[in-house]
């Protein structure tokens, strides 16, 4: 058996977010509620994908089914849930036959917060499915994986997209391309909105924040730095006073540019933040062009291999 050696790129997205932004000493719940919120969360985990399935023939009652397991494994993490929707109807009708939903990103949590809202396709990390607990959800959800470390497989993700957006689906996808801590951000990254502007499908950017017990943000959920999976569960299992605020904005056309597109949906998002994206004056922002793609798999035309122990 061999493993191919992956080679990273001058694109790769980072985020400084690390330990140090996490708070200190926030409010946690007792081992009861801790244990509670576990076994609430392991059943509706297990109830899940069964509910999807059941509904298949039917896609209003499979999304039914979907934002009910959600909304029931949000519950179970201790986190509540406010929307704040101020678009009018011409507005929303924009986006109801299909769209690409535009969003910063935190924390894993992030999914389960969208989903509960409206159940989406979503465009996540190849190696999500494989994640223990919250792998069973993206199979489910029949997420879009995408592997960053491979640039040359990007314009197939892309398609991928436009071709989910043309048939009236919904997916979101997050731009920043890493998880930051809700406190500092990344710039959007253009290359997955050309998905838009090739199915011309119109663009919902959604402003997602987490806010504590007194109604002020907080880095508490994110998922950043060297933390492993299991410890983020863990850690945000016991934390106590989390809500989760996802605000829709105006949509906006997809244009013919989607440097410009990124531009306007990142206005969008980060309004009132009263904070300057730390990577908005960079040159190395992720948005390849096919050439350039193409030109980095010909610099390493075949990653070589070595054998497995």
């Amino acid at each position: 058996m061999t493993e191919p050696i992956v080679h990273t790129h001058a694109w790769m997205p980072s985020s400084p977010c690390g330990e140090g932004c996490l708070p200190k000493n926030p409010p946690t719940v007792g081992r009861i509620v801790v244990v509670l919120r576990v076994v609430l969360a392991l059943t509706a985990f297990g109830l899940l994908p069964v509910l999807v399935v059941l509904g298949v023939p039917f896609p209003r009652v499979r999304r039914s089914l979907t934002r009910i397991g959600a909304r029931t494994l949000l519950f179970a993490i201790g986190i509540d849930l406010s929307v704040l929707d101020g678009r009018s109807e011409r507005e929303r009708s924009r986006t109801a036959g299909g769209a690409l939903h535009v969003s910063g990103h935190i924390s894993w949590t992030d999914v389960v917060v969208l989903t509960a809202v409206q159940p989406s396709t979503f465009v996540a990390r190849a190696d999500l499915v494989d994640w223990p607990v919250l792998g069973r959800l993206a199979q489910a959800m029949k997420v879009i994986p995408i592997d960053r470390a491979r640039l040359h497989r990007l314009p197939g993700v892309v398609e991928q997209v436009a071709d989910r957006v043309r048939a009236g689906g919904s997916v979101v996808v997050f731009p920043e391309a890493t998880t930051w801590c809700g406190r500092a951000y990344g710039s959007l990254r253009p290359a997955l909105l050309q998905a838009a502007i090739d199915s011309e499908t119109w663009v919902q950017p959604i402003r997602l924040r987490y806010l504590d017990r007194t109604g002020e943000p907080t880095a508490a959920t994110c998922f950043v730095g060297d933390e492993t999976i299991g410890a983020s569960i863990a850690r945000i299992f016991r934390l106590r006073g989390l809500r989760a605020e996802v605000e829709f904005t105006a949509p906006e056309a997809p244009g013919s540019d989607r440097r410009d597109l990124a531009r306007r949906c990142e206005v969008a998002i980060r309004r009132d933040d009263g904070v300057e994206p730390a990577e908005r004056h960079r040159k190395d922002v992720y948005d390849p062009t096919l050439h350039e793609v193409m030109a980095e798999v010909e610099r390493r035309p075949m990653p070589p291999t070595v054998s497995a122990a």
